[in-house]
């Protein structure tokens, strides 16, 4: 933000280098969570993100985005069904066991089916999202899953996060960080509230 014009600074480099791209992707703290899917067949499916948003409070609706050309690809855009579970900091093993390519990530897990069969982990994650499939969109090299929320529950452990290539958890910024004229001229830009 450049505080002279209150005006976001315009783009210094135009988008040529992937790793130089994903660098600066980095710059953004994202979740991390790991998404499951069953599709009608029985085959399951489930690997980690940091790409899920919420959408929409009514209808309650979420994405997610898969790489077009992941293995399990066909068992998300087949089931009727995905479960979203963020994760907590202490989950950095679950994060790891789904980014890595494995025949059955699931092998010495306790499972329980969710709705339309979707496998939920047996731990407690920091938030749980049940969603229904509504559709599933191209966007460059992903794929863009659009899903209802169902049902859903939220622990209040605190997130594993994504950050500049890197797992981290996340500390608690106190409200005095936040000096009060600042968040007045924030409220001028953003549709959101500061602690």
């Amino acid at each position: 933000m450049d505080r002279s014009t209150g005006s976001p600074p315009a783009a210094e480099t135009a988008v040529t280098e992937e790793r130089e791209f994903r660098r600066a992707l980095g710059a953004f703290p994202t979740g991390v969570a790991v998404v499951t899917a069953r599709c009608a067949e029985g085959r399951t499916a489930g690997l980690t993100i940091n790409s899920f948003t919420s959408v929409s409070l009514r209808p309650p609706l979420v994405l997610w985005s898969l790489a077009t050309r992941a293995p399990s690809r066909a068992v998300f855009e087949a089931a009727s069904h995905f479960a979203i579970h963020v994760l907590t900091r202490d989950q950095r093993p679950i994060a790891d066991r789904f980014c890595a390519p494995a025949a059955d990530k699931f092998t010495g897990l306790t499972l329980t089916a969710g709705l339309g069969g979707a496998p939920l982990l047996a731990f407690p994650p920091a938030a749980l999202f049940e969603c229904r499939r509504l559709d599933a969109y191209p966007g460059g090299d992903h794929l863009i899953l659009l899903g209802e929320v169902e049902r859903y529950s939220c622990s209040g452990l605190p997130p594993l996060v994504f950050y500049g290539g890197r797992f981290a958890g996340v500390a608690e910024a106190p409200k005095s960080l936040y000096p009060q004229s600042e968040v007045d001229a924030w409220h001028t830009f953003y549709d959101f509230d500061l602690p």
